[in-house]
């Protein structure tokens, strides 16, 4: 048996091997190390205290989902090896296709692994989340890195869903843009090229995919089995032979198993390196199922970014599109608003279309224009909601059939949605003659041919694993039926055997007895063995009792034993032949279940547009972005019942392009900035937003710099961070941009911010090739005199309430410039001591006084101006901004900036005809001029 098992271990090389012996699956020496701590059971020994001693640890076969999913959440892989004798299968808990053990005890049961388990390769409803894709990914890189020559392929395959999707990235810029794609697709497996260091240049260990670290977690932490939430879950990287992404080798491989000459029909005529990634993935896949094909993986696509608004990490992580930035988890995010879907597939689609908004407004419309029609019309939404809620995943059954694993309780459920679609496609008819109407309506195949199929030949309540009751109908199958019939005779004779033998035998205590050694057996006590006809056979003595056998009772056994058998394997016949007959109409399931999870989202999208008062958005190719009355939709949703102030938006590619935010901490300006992001990501997903009234110009992508960050392993720090953000933003912004800067510059000194936040503003102004629509929160008050200067910049605040000490925050966006922040009132609402408030007032004080100055030990002290003009270590102040109010020691005569002599020189020079030798005459002129000063 050992030996059998280091055969399969070596066989399947990185995976935890489950071995079947009897009604266990056992883990042997390191597997068993490894396994234990994590699934928090004990660790023994097999051969203690023999030289052949091997470390080992067991879970039930039965409960053998819920190890699993231990195992998998921390990254691991999982081979089971299941007892295989003869043909009698059946199907274990897993799906897995297994085999009793031969009753005769004779030689040892032949063990094969019948599949491996990965986080990327998982169909069972139990170890899946049901509401998220769980996409495997392959990824390669061709080329120079850096280069204009590198090609980057990447391909994504939900194996649950069977959907395929195959993407190339060229260029300078192909890293950046395939970190992207691979973070927004969340996979919890990565293939790669062994030898292709693909987890260091993918992105930052662990931001890059799911937010978590992709190392091994600490066995105690995961012991307790943990949260069963797919963001918990640790990124598995998997190592795949080079040749395997060959392009070559892998157009070989799709072309065959889509049965097609080339895969120019899938636009993939040139994209090498995208299909060597695909063709990789693929096979991976097959081998780790254990299957000859993947039947319900039908047809591949090429990812296109032209058409969706691109939101990268950063945004959708400030965003908190669909996960919290504090604790990632579900709750608090857009998508925890927006989802109330009926189905998974609707709630996978509704994720899917939250990631990727459309950018074309004519593709907008056809979804507003259903959504609208639910809107208005509550009767048929709440029909079609209802409708919807009686349909099960349809896209996980069919692939369940398709790999066959489905289940007779899957089968059953399949059938019960087929059965409701007829009344979900009616409730479209009511919609009216609207275009996706119309395409949702004919490509939603209630597949009526198959639900019969179903029908006709599986009971109405099937049971959930096949062998352990009657799965097939009865008067389906005749030869079926007279084995069934011929079961229950036996049964009904030793069941009427006991009394009948008592009243025989006057052995008022005899009774009728089966185990799985003997069979059946009559069991009478020894007080009574005087009385044992001599017709009975004894066949085992007990300490107070004998146990005996007839000829007449041997026959029956028989019969009800055969039968049993032979039912079970009739049955296995008829259910395999069921389920392949559905297999071979799993396109048609498949695109039912596309249009189904469209239609449940749209309905979604209603029901949330309708009970939360948002309203249709006119969207456009325009530039202009005009909102009245805006509501941020995650933050309303969490305080039902209060208040939430609107605000009003406009921005377009003319004066009103850049607005610079000012106000008080906690007066709401991140809110408005995400507010106004959130809405225009609703608008081109096709839903109404919470607004009186917008119309919004379509955005190609958004930009964010909100919240602070830092990569301390990989030496990045927070403002570092920062930078990198707003590079990124000013590298890659269009006209057509949608660009959010919360404080960009806090992270360094006031002068040096206030410098970088300046021109980071100018450059945004006055680029002719950047010019995207701009909110900018600061609390850099200087900023807002940019707004003086004329151009696209315009100044908005923060209204709040003063009386007195108190101060209100209003939370209402208006026109004007703030001058203060009011950080100390929030310091004093945040619970420091009053002491410490106290001395912030008079530090303050003495800053905002007429000689803003430091702060000495005794006192604000006049001197070197910390917010004024005054120079540091003689360098010329970069601004001239007078203080309000700020007076000099004359009568009521306002104060005028001054202006250092080398600014005022500079300020009447004609750079239009200076020549390059003047430039420089002038500069040593000016530097002979500063050294004289200075002796």
């Amino acid at each position: 048996m050992m030996r059998q098992y280091h055969r399969l271990r070596a066989e399947n090389p990185g995976a935890i091997l489950f071995f079947r012996l009897g009604d266990f699956y056992e883990m042997f020496f390191e597997d068993a190390k490894l396994a234990a701590p994590i699934l928090d059971i004990t660790l023994t020994a097999r051969g203690r205290g023999t030289a052949n001693e091997a470390p080992m640890c067991g879970v039930p076969y039965h409960s053998a989902d819920t190890y699993l999913a231990r195992l998998l959440r921390a990254g691991h892989k999982v081979a089971i090896a299941e007892q295989v004798e003869g043909s009698a299968e059946s199907t274990d808990s897993t799906g897995s296709r297994a085999t009793k053990a031969a009753r005769s005890g004779k030689g040892m049961v032949r063990r094969e692994v019948v599949r491996v388990l990965s986080p990327g390769t998982l169909t069972d409803d139990e170890l899946l989340p049901g509401r998220d894709n769980n996409y495997l990914v392959a990824v390669m890189r061709r080329g120079e890195a850096g280069h204009r020559d590198e090609r980057i392929g990447a391909a994504a395959l939900d194996l649950s869903t069977g959907e395929f999707t195959a993407a190339q990235f060229e260029g300078r810029e192909a890293m950046l843009s395939a970190r992207e794609e691979i973070a927004r697709w969340a996979p919890l497996e990565v293939c790669f090229p062994n030898g292709q260091d693909a987890e260091a240049w993918i992105a930052d260990r662990p931001q890059a995919l799911r937010g978590v670290d992709s190392s091994t977690p600490d066995p105690a932490t995961v012991a307790g089995g943990g949260t069963t939430d797919a963001a918990a879950s640790v990124a598995t990287w998997s190592p795949l032979e080079p040749w395997t992404f060959d392009p070559g080798r892998a157009r070989a491989r799709l072309c065959e198993h889509f049965g097609v000459s080339s895969l120019d029909g899938f636009d993939l005529a040139e994209q090498d390196a995208a299909v060597g990634a695909a063709g990789a993935l693929l096979q991976y896949a097959i081998d780790n199922s254990h299957t000859a094909a993947l039947r319900h993986v039908r047809s591949i696509r090429r990812q296109h970014d032209r058409s969706f608004l691109e939101l990268d990490a950063v945004t959708r992580r400030s965003l908190e599109l669909v996960e919290s930035w504090q604790d990632g988890q579900r709750a608090g995010s857009l998508l925890s608003v927006i989802d109330r879907t009926a189905t998974p597939m609707g709630a996978r689609r509704i994720k899917q279309w939250l990631l990727r908004p459309l950018r074309l407004a004519s593709a907008i419309e056809r979804r507003q224009s259903v959504v609208a029609g639910l809107v208005e019309d509550l009767r048929t939404r709440d029909r079609m909601r209802e409708a919807l809620r009686r349909v099960a995943d349809i896209e996980r059954l069919t692939t369940r059939v398709s790999l066959g694993t489905a289940s007779p309780r899957d089968l059953g459920a399949l059938r019960d949605s087929l059965q409701a679609l007829p009344e979900v496609r009616e409730s479209l008819l009511e919609l009216g003659q609207l275009p996706m109407c119309n395409e949702l309506y004919e490509a939603m195949d209630p597949c009526v041919d198959v639900m019969e199929l179903i029908s006709r030949q599986l009971v109405d309540e099937p049971p959930a694993v096949l062998g352990s009751s009657g799965a097939i109908r009865g008067g389906f199958d005749a030869a079926l039926d007279r084995l069934r019939q011929a079961s229950r005779s036996g049964k009904e004779f030793i069941a009427g055997l006991e009394s009948t033998e008592r009243a025989a035998t006057g052995i008022s205590s005899l009774k009728v007895g089966f185990n799985k050694v003997f069979g059946y057996y009559l069991e009478a006590s020894k007080a009574n063995l005087d009385k044992v006809p001599g017709s009975y056979i004894r066949k085992q003595t007990l300490s107070n009792a004998e146990r005996y056998i007839t000829p007449e009772l041997k026959e029956f056994e028989q019969t009800v034993l055969g039968a049993e058998e032979k039912i079970a394997a009739l049955e296995r016949e008829i259910f395999a032949r069921l389920r392949d007959e559905i297999a071979e109409n799993g396109a048609r399931l498949l695109a039912t279940a596309a249009a189904v999870a469209s239609l449940d989202a749209l309905a979604s999208l209603a029901e949330v547009g309708a009970l939360g008062g948002y309203r249709r958005p006119l969207v456009d190719d325009g530039v202009m972005i005009e909102i009245r009355g805006g509501r941020h939709p995650t933050v309303e949703a969490l305080q039902p019942g209060l208040p939430f102030v609107p605000n009003d938006t406009y921005l377009d590619g003319d004066a009103h392009r850049i607005k610079l935010v000012t106000g008080p901490n906690m007066g709401g300006k991140s809110t408005y900035l995400r507010q106004l992001a959130l809405i225009v990501v609703l608008a081109q997903m096709g839903g109404f937003v919470p607004a009186e009234a917008a119309r919004i110009g379509v955005a190609d992508r958004i930009f964010t710099r909100v919240g602070a960050s830092d990569n301390l392993a990989r030496g990045i720090s927070t403002f570092l961070a920062e930078m990198q953000e707003t590079a990124s933003i000013l590298n890659n912004a269009t006209e057509r941009s949608l660009v959010l800067l919360d404080e960009v510059g806090r992270g360094t000194s006031t002068y040096d911010g206030l410098a970088i936040a300046w021109a980071v503003v100018e450059y945004l102004r006055d680029d002719a090739d950047v010019r995207p629509r701009t909110l900018f929160a600061t609390h850099y008050h200087e900023l807002t005199e940019l707004a003086v200067q004329g151009g696209s910049v315009g100044n908005l605040r923060v209204a709040v309430q003063e009386s007195g000490a108190d101060v209100v925050f209003l939370h209402r966006v208006e026109p004007g410039a703030a001058d203060r922040s009011y950080g100390i009132h929030v310091a004093r609402l945040a619970g420091l001591p009053a002491a410490v408030v106290a001395r912030a007032e008079e530090v303050l004080n003495g800053f905002e006084g007429p000689d803003g100055g430091l702060p000495s030990a005794r006192g604000p002290i006049s001197g070197v101006g910390a917010r004024g003009n005054a120079p540091i270590d003689g360098q010329i102040p970069l601004f001239v901004v007078q203080r309000p109010g700020q007076r000099t020691s004359g009568e009521d005569e306002q104060m005028e900036p001054t202006e250092h002599a080398v600014i005022g020189r500079l300020r009447q020079l004609d750079l239009d005809d200076l020549t390059p030798l003047e430039a420089l005459n002038l500069l040593a002129e000016l530097r002979a001029a500063a050294d004289e000063e200075n002796d």
